[in-house]
């Protein structure tokens, strides 16, 4: 039981800091839409930033934290914090001499990156070019996001969360101020965001150091390559690379697909994708960082049936969270973009086709949720092979998917693609979970969906009467139509609630009491500090 009250916990503060940061990606989204647009100039950013994101998701958040944090959690709690500093300065030092090597490699190869992502930007002339300049200015922002990832570990096996997760609002708030301030300084303006992501960067990175100084891991060299707990680290990492950010390897073949596909639908993805990513980066990825040091330590006392409840408890409380998340995504599409984006360079037109994307994107939201859950699993059991073997299966099936469904819809049958190919990838990763976990089953899932059709139809029904009381797509009425949102919201969050209590939905009420316990002052809650 202590283990989910400090699962629920780590998830709360993940969440909160998240949030925060989410809210500040969508003012920044609202910014770019307003300053930019969805045409030439932003196709060209998001093919570019999709290059450096993409690494950051392999050697970064993906494989490096899904390598380092089962290992570091076991040296921490068998060699002492003596050893696992001396491991750390290692990781550190590895890692900065890799990265500098990475970061020269992909600025002097940037012309092949380019026309590789978006091979289709050829037809259009100038295109290729701002892509790949954009690209060369934006490259050295991976450097800092692997050691912001080290850090981010360290700090997370180590019980601090709030820090790391509050760091996208820096990025975030270093492109807004770059798209306002600088717009006018850079020909042409669209490289003023580029700048602000490589200060963000920067930002992001410096902002962990305090919390790194205080629990007296700050950075120092250490040459000692050939030790074998970093070798270890290493050799679980290598495979990671690709199991781990399958997820991202298909965004990017959907992005390859779209930029043969009319202009303007890299953009609608993007967006599209910005608004299904809030409930996936608020609620999935806390989750998921927050069970990983649980499950690392239980895996580490060869406790299999502990980490069973604590994979089973993460799973019903995505279900629990997502599903309901999914059809808000459904229903409040149209309303958000006409609200937050449909203003400058940003039409009804624009605003359609992003809801669009959106809505064939929001059914893959659970089973996205689900991966970020059980691929993790298998690295906290030391198997890294597995995730990779599943990941090849599914980037063929997105490819596949996607070929046959752009022709007769467009970026909507790329972002379709992409929901089913996530569908695949849970259910495989399932299966084979299963053979190492025995007496995992689907029965008590099953049986939450079951009891959460109720609440979630009479949560839809709400919602959707309350936004057909208006137009979102006429021009004015922005006070009453973001009341009338915000309404929805709170309405919607609040029926989903109370059917869920009425319904005697027990999964509920055993979260709110973890939650009550942790931070109500409960004779159980523990201390934990941030």
């Amino acid at each position: 039981m202590s283990e989910r009250r400090e699962i629920t916990r780590s998830t709360s503060i993940l969440g909160f800091a998240t949030g925060l940061s989410r809210i500040g990606g969508l003012v920044r989204d609202m910014v770019v839409a307003w300053f930019f647009g969805a045409g030439f100039a932003t196709d060209a950013f998001f093919v570019a930033f999709t290059i450096p994101n993409l690494l950051r998701r392999f050697f970064a958040e993906g494989s490096l934290t899904a390598a380092f944090v089962p290992v570091f959690t076991e040296i921490c709690q068998l060699r002492g914090e003596d050893e696992a500093r001396r491991v750390a300065n290692i990781c550190w030092t590895l890692l900065t001499l890799v990265m500098v090597a990475v970061t020269a490699i992909g600025i002097l190869s940037s012309p092949l990156l380019v026309r590789s992502i978006g091979f289709g930007f050829g037809a259009v002339e100038g295109k290729l070019a701002l892509t790949d300049g954009l690209n060369r200015l934006m490259f050295p922002y991976i450097f800092f996001a692997s050691l912001l990832a080290l850090a981010t570990g360290i700090l997370n096996v180590r019980g601090h969360f709030f820090v790391p997760a509050l760091s996208p609002l820096m990025l975030n708030l270093s492109m807004i101020l770059s798209a306002v301030a600088l717009s006018a300084v850079f020909d042409p303006p669209i490289y003023a965001l580029a700048a602000g992501v490589l200060l963000g960067g920067l930002l992001q990175l410096l902002m962990q150091f305090p919390v790194l100084a205080r629990h007296g891991f700050l950075p120092k060299p250490d040459f000692a390559f050939a030790d074998l707990t970093v070798r270890r680290i290493a050799g679980l990492m290598v495979p990671g690379i690709f199991g781990v950010a399958i997820y991202q390897i298909n965004v990017i073949l959907t992005r390859l697909l779209a930029s043969f596909l009319p202009q303007g639908s890299v953009s609608y993805l993007y967006y599209g994708q910005r608004l299904f990513e809030f409930p996936q980066g608020v609620f999935i990825v806390s989750l998921a960082q927050a069970v990983l040091p649980s499950m690392s330590r239980q895996a580490a006392a060869q406790d299999l049936e502990e980490l069973r409840h604590s994979l089973d408890f993460a799973l019903s409380l995505m279900l629990l969270v997502i599903l309901p998340a999914t059809v808000g995504l459904l229903l409040c599409a149209e309303p958000v973009y006409a609200l937050f984006f449909m203003r400058g360079s940003f039409d009804a037109t624009d605003v359609r086709q992003t809801a669009l994307a959106l809505a064939a994107y929001a059914p893959g939201l659970l089973f996205v949720g689900f991966s970020r859950i059980l691929a993790p699993t298998f690295y906290a059991l030391k198997d890294t092979r597995t995730p990779v073997r599943v990941s090849f299966w599914t980037l063929l099936v997105n490819a596949g998917l996607g070929l046959l469904l752009m022709v007769p819809l467009r970026h909507v049958g790329l972002a379709l693609a992409l929901s089913l190919a996530s569908m695949f990838n849970a259910a495989f990763l399932w299966w084979r979970l299963k053979r190492k976990l025995p007496g995992l089953g689907a029965k008590r899932l099953g049986l939450l969906a079951l009891r959460l059709l109720l609440p979630v139809t009479v949560m839809a029904l709400t919602v959707a009467l309350m936004l057909r009381r208006i137009d979102w797509l006429q021009g004015g009425q922005m006070l009453t139509k973001t009341a009338l949102l915000a309404a929805a919201v709170v309405a919607g969050t609040v029926v989903y609630g109370l059917a869920c209590l009425l319904f005697r939905v027990p999964e509920v009420a055993e979260a709110w009491r973890l939650v009550r316990r942790k931070f109500g002052g409960g004779r159980d809650g523990g201390s934990g500090s941030q």
